[in-house]
């Protein structure tokens, strides 16, 4: 007999990190991120083409770096009044998913920083912001899509194992749906049997499988006792006439059943009818029956008869001087 293991999975929570002193303002956030990486890039292209310019013409760049100045000082005021509503504008880091810096609302996860619309599912793309989410091999996955492609399956309906889980028979089970193959029922804490693959609960597994007692034709289902080619129940192995159990555990055979030696003796005729005893020498037959030589007996004075020498009436030996006494 087996016990089902049973083991528990777990979800990782992500929580969304907001910017001290940020008051419903996600919009205008947005909008900074989007204008911070655009003057990025301007940045970029501008001091390139001013390197390019100079290698081109080899003369000295005299309104590039007023332009560049220009624009370091828009930075400057924009940042300066994005500060003064309230609007943190700090660099938060560089979103792992575009790689631009990261303004407004941040999200920390799997050791990394994310705008919120780039931390997505890696299957399905579905913005995960403050949801429920799972980690497979550092990429990560709406709760949806990890179950469907990485949980267990059940065994019996084939469905993604999301919570508590069996396993049993190299296979794993929704708990709910793991039970006997034959009877339907739960197992519990009772725990199964196997059968070609298939698990049955104690009750079931016994009757289908399980040898019946050659005394009762009921499933031996513990301790017995193996005789005349068959199991039986310990309190089943008795004398099939008089139904007691058998001293030393001896007993005697006829046609298949167990009998004690009275009974067995019994069955054979060779009882001596003057005992009651097993014969088991010498006997002597008379009137249909046997006896004991030393049980064959006048039934009026007791002496000891020889075979031929004695009278019968009403089922009763005598020898001659006693049946002529009696009856002559």
């Amino acid at each position: 007999m087996r016990n089902a293991k049973t083991f528990e999975t777990r979800t990782v929570t992500v929580t969304e990190s907001v910017p001290e002193g940020c008051h419903n303002t996600s919009s205008a956030t947005q909008e900074l991120d989007d204008l911070m990486a655009s003057l990025s890039d301007f940045k970029i292209h501008a001091t390139s083409y001013q390197r390019t310019v100079v290698e081109e013409t080899h003369d000295p760049p005299l309104e590039q770096p007023a332009k560049a100045s220009q624009l370091d000082t828009m930075l400057g005021n924009l940042q300066d009044d994005m500060d003064r509503q309230g609007v943190n504008t700090a660099v938060k880091g560089t979103c792992a998913a575009c790689g631009q810096p990261i303004v407004g609302q941040v999200i920390t996860a799997l050791g990394k920083t994310w705008h919120p619309e780039h931390f997505t599912c890696s299957h399905c793309n579905m913005e995960l912001g403050n949801k429920n989410f799972f980690e497979r091999d550092g990429q990560p996955f709406c709760e949806h899509d990890y179950h469907q492609l990485f949980s267990p399956r059940c065994s019996y309906c084939r469905g993604p194992i999301l919570d508590k889980c069996v396993t049993a028979l190299g296979q794993t089970w929704h708990p709910e749906h793991f039970f006997c193959a034959q009877c339907g029922q739960p197992f519990g804490d009772a725990g199964f049997h196997e059968r070609d693959g298939k698990a049955y609960c104690r009750q079931d597994y016994f009757d289908m499988f399980a040898p019946r007692c050659a005394g009762c034709a009921q499933p031996v289902m513990e301790n017995y006792i193996s005789a005349l080619n068959a199991q039986w129940h310990s309190e089943c192995f008795v004398c099939t006439d008089c139904k007691q159990t058998f001293a030393n555990g001896s007993f005697f055979d006829y046609e298949g059943q167990p009998y004690c030696e009275t009974h067995y003796h019994a069955k054979r005729g060779s009882l001596c009818a003057g005992c009651h005893k097993p014969i088991t020498g010498r006997c002597v037959t008379a009137m249909f029956k046997k006896f004991h030589p030393e049980h064959f007996n006048c039934s009026f004075c007791l002496k000891q008869l020889n075979k031929g020498t004695f009278k019968e009436q009403d089922d009763k030996p005598y020898c001659h001087q006693c049946f002529d006494k009696l009856f002559g």
